[in-house]
């Protein structure tokens, strides 16, 4: 018996882990584990790269790009006995680091090293760092790079399921640990026997004050601007003296937020929460967004103009002449109608984005925008003195509406990137994004600036102050876009830009090397990616199970690809280092996705809330969660919970999440509470 161990020991016999293409096309990777000897071993790391694929290796020069890097775990029951020994590459020099680089461009990248062990049956298990580049392209190694070797008994096993630890190819059972969503009921979360309400104020101020800038930015339109003298004589002028003039603006002012207000009514009432949601997420509607914005911009850039019946405002303006109050309401009617070809498109945008949002949202949206509108008419009929002050007329006005065209392409991109990310397309990648928004905001600058004119524009014999202070703020930010090219996080800009998964090159991409352990490769890892290099699951089982392994609490971050303040909160909240490190150290991170509608579940569910829908999306399973256990529709959506699935605090949304001593109290606090209960 001793000899037959002697010789299995001795026989050349390889125990090996592969990974499916963890690079894309560019690299697959291969794990051997290889006796050489008695008790020795070579733990051999292989990269079968595709023909003109190459990847970088360690240099003494500080600015080059890291290195290949593989890390072994530490174990009881091996050591290691030699370094890794690397390949031999080549030199090259990169002019934008301004650095000597050195790199392996074969077919096959190999590093080995040699371990002792004294037992026949042992794992070895490790992680990698680096990236795989070809000309225009690198993709760094995932975030769950992961991998594991199975040597001896149970060795033609790819799946261990003893630790638990999941490979790229392994499916876990929604089943596993007990944990299985399918079969919760149909009931509120409580804590402490409080009631699920966010703490924290709404965003409805928000709201206002945006769309109350909207409604300023209509006032400096040509088809506004003008009309202010005009109506404000018409106030002053009719029967009954300046105080019957006044009180007559006060209700054409009043019957202007009525107006607009009626119009935020109706959207309110027909786009509920959840269509609401439907509309912001699915990559159908942000298309037609992007479109009517498109169309926005091609008419504020003077290719045509936007104008409704012309019978429509004769028959209000013949009921304004009347006067009285019949005719001041008219009358409001009638400058709504005549301006809808400057102010559809800044109405369209603040009801565009209002309404994505749901509730009463697009009401408050209206009452901003009007209430600004209808301002300088009611000011003016009360002090009109102050007439003599306002500019004339003039080419500057066409100025602002071209202004408002750039602006309205820059704005339209955000919902091509939308539907770009629900729909997995990877067409509107962060960095041609940036690029675009650059080409955008340099034209706009050579526009302020007099080199660029349209077919409406005056004759620009020279450039005023404040035009010129305008051009350089506009250059400033086309500067400031510029290191976002090559990974630059940009946070000023948090929310509006693709994440910084879906740059094609990153010169930080290896910050995965820092990031929080995880039990395996989580599924759904393939399409979907938490920020600043963080591991986690993207399945409440899954996550649940690791967390009940590694004796740690979950953070559930309630998210979506179109989410802008879900953006904001990881790049300028999460991004911060004390709370960076709070998550990667004390917490399992489980991200679900609302808004996913491509990636299909990997077994059939039927929503628990309503105990019938069938579900065949990450998303759909995700938002049922969300809804069936916090009666919540709105991302982002901050829960802390223990291995009980009970709450460790109560849950936080944007309002709160946005400042980080708040955010850092509540995740300190939720830990706090875990430790009690599990001591």
């Amino acid at each position: 018996m001793d000899v037959m161990k002697k010789f299995l020991v001795f026989l050349l016999v390889s125990f090996s882990f592969a990974l499916n293409a963890q690079f894309g096309d560019l690299a697959t990777v291969k794990v051997d584990v290889e006796s050489d000897k008695e008790n020795v071993y070579n733990v051999k790391f292989q990269l079968d790269l595709k023909e003109g694929a190459y990847t970088y290796l360690a240099s003494d020069d500080i600015m080059a790009p890291p290195g290949f890097e593989v890390v072994l775990d530490s174990s009881v029951d091996f050591i290691s006995i030699s370094d890794w020994e690397y390949p031999k590459g080549k030199t090259g020099y990169s002019e934008e680091l301004e650095a000597e680089y050195k790199y392996f461009d074969g077919d096959i990248f190999v590093i080995s090293k040699a371990i002792k062990s004294t037992s026949e049956n042992f794992t070895v298990s490790g992680k990698y760092y680096g990236q795989v580049c070809e000309k225009g392209k690198c993709v760094p190694s995932p975030p769950n790079s992961n991998f594991k070797v199975v040597v001896g008994n149970g060795s033609s096993q790819t799946k261990t399921t003893s630790t638990k630890t999941l490979n790229s190819t392994d499916v876990l059972d929604d089943n596993t640990c007990g944990y299985d969503f399918s079969k919760e009921e149909n009931k509120l979360k409580t804590f402490e026997g409080k009631t699920l309400e966010s703490k924290g104020n709404s965003s409805f101020w928000e709201t206002f004050i945006l769309a109350f800038l909207f409604g300023l930015g209509a006032i400096l339109t040509p088809c506004v601007f003008p009309m202010i003298p005009m109506t404000v004589s018409f106030f002053l002028k009719g029967k009954g003296g300046k105080s019957k003039g006044r009180m007559t603006a006060v209700i054409f002012g009043i019957s202007i937020i009525v107006i607009y207000c009626l119009i935020g009514s109706i959207i309110s009432a027909v786009f509920g929460p959840e269509a609401a949601s439907l509309m912001a997420t699915h990559w159908l509607p942000n298309l037609l967004f992007f479109a009517v914005f498109i169309f926005f911009a091609a008419s504020f850039l003077g290719m045509f103009e936007i104008t409704l019946p012309s019978k429509w405002s004769n028959a209000s303006d013949q009921k304004a002449d009347k006067g009285g109050i019949g005719g001041a309401i008219f009358m409001a009617i009638t400058l709504s109608l005549v301006s809808f070809s400057c102010t559809g498109p800044i109405i369209g945008t603040v009801l565009v984005e209002s309404f994505k949002v749901g509730g009463i949202e697009p009401l408050i949206g209206m009452l901003g925008f009007s209430s600004a509108f209808a301002l300088p008419f009611t000011l003016f009929a009360f002090f009109p003195s102050w007439l003599k002050s306002l500019p004339k007329s003039g080419g500057w006005l066409n100025s602002v509406k071209v202004v408002f065209g750039f602006l309205e392409l820059a704005l339209a991109l955000k919902f091509l990137s939308v539907a770009d990310l629900t729909g997995h397309w990877g067409i509107l990648d962060r960095d041609v994004y940036i690029a675009l928004w650059i080409v955008i905001f340099t034209l706009l600058g050579f526009y302020l600036l007099g080199k660029l004119k349209f077919a409406h524009d005056s004759d620009l014999p020279y450039i005023k102050v404040p035009r010129l202070i305008l051009a350089i703020g506009v250059f400033s930010f086309v500067v400031y876009l510029l290191p976002g090219m090559w990974g630059a996080p940009l946070r000023g800009l948090s929310g509006y830009l693709p994440p910084m998964t879906t740059m094609d090159y990153n010169f930080n991409a290896n910050s995965s090397g820092t990031s929080n352990e995880i039990c395996g490769e989580a599924s759904y890892s393939s399409d979907l990616h938490l920020p600043l290099g963080l591991k986690g699951y993207y399945d409440w089982e899954e996550g649940m199970c690791c967390a009940k392994e590694q004796g740690k609490p979950v953070f559930i971050d309630f998210t979506g690809h179109a989410c802008t303040n879900c953006r904001e909160i990881e790049n300028l909240v999460w991004a911060d280092p004390e709370i960076l490190d709070f998550l990667k150290k004390e917490f399992v991170i489980i991200s679900l996705f609302t808004d996913d509608r491509t990636i299909k579940l990997k077994k059939p569910y039927t929503a628990v809330f309503d105990g019938e829908t069938k579900i065949e999306y990450v998303g759909g399973k995700a938002y049922d969660i969300q809804k069936t256990w916090f009666n919540k529709v709105a991302q982002p959506y901050y829960v802390t919970m223990g291995h009980d699935k009970e709450l460790l605090e109560l849950p936080i949304d944007y309002a709160v999440a946005k400042n980080k001593a708040d955010f850092l109290k509540f995740l300190k606090s939720s830990l706090k509470n875990y430790k009690k209960n599990n001591p």
